[in-house]
């Protein structure tokens, strides 16, 4: 018997499967402190990369975002990547996730996932959104900062996984060819 006002979860037989969404163009290593520790706490997660087809300033493309993050989570057990567009919250519903996971840095991150996480419960009420600070040694790092960087030609391998830096390479070296 638990103790008054303790409620006990009885349902041993449900798995939580979380949803982590983003852009992730490209991925770094905040982005990778926040899968690792969600995978600690959720029994199933999936990194859903974003395919927006109207924003065409994207680096990688959603194929390549898919296969760094794969590589980057190799033999992390209970994590799967996969691609969407539309509604976070009709993607959760159709792959039957009931947690979305939000990275923050700061308190304008907040303000703004907040609103969405509302908007979210309200398109879909089975899906509770969670929030998990990003380690503070990550703190500063964003996508758009490490692109600026990268394409300016500065090393940004303390701020991305090695898959990262090797396409990022790839793809500056190609864009910075000489056209003959």
């Amino acid at each position: 018997m638990a103790p008054s006002g303790v409620h006990m979860r009885l349902n041993y037989q449900t798995m939580i499967h979380a949803v982590y969404p983003g852009s992730f163009d490209p991925l770094h290593n905040g982005h990778v402190d926040i899968i690792r520790r969600a995978a600690r706490i959720y029994d199933r997660l999936t990194v859903a990369v974003l395919h927006n087809a109207s924003k065409q300033s994207g680096l990688f493309s959603t194929e390549e975002r898919v296969a760094i993050i794969r590589e980057v989570i190799e033999g992390l057990d209970g994590v799967e990547v996969d691609s969407f567009d539309g509604l976070l919250a009709d993607y959760t519903r159709r792959v039957g996730a009931t947690v979305i996971v939000k990275g923050l840095r700061a308190i304008s991150d907040f303000e703004y996932e907040l609103q969405m996480a509302h908007l979210n419960r309200q398109l879909n009420p089975n899906a509770e959104t969670t929030f998990i600070m990003t380690a503070t040694r990550w703190s500063y790092v964003s996508s758009t900062r490490v692109k600026e960087i990268a394409h300016y030609g500065a090393d940004v391998a303390k701020l991305v996984p090695r898959a990262t830096l090797r396409r990022l390479n790839e793809k500056l070296s190609v864009s910075k060819a000489p056209v003959e």
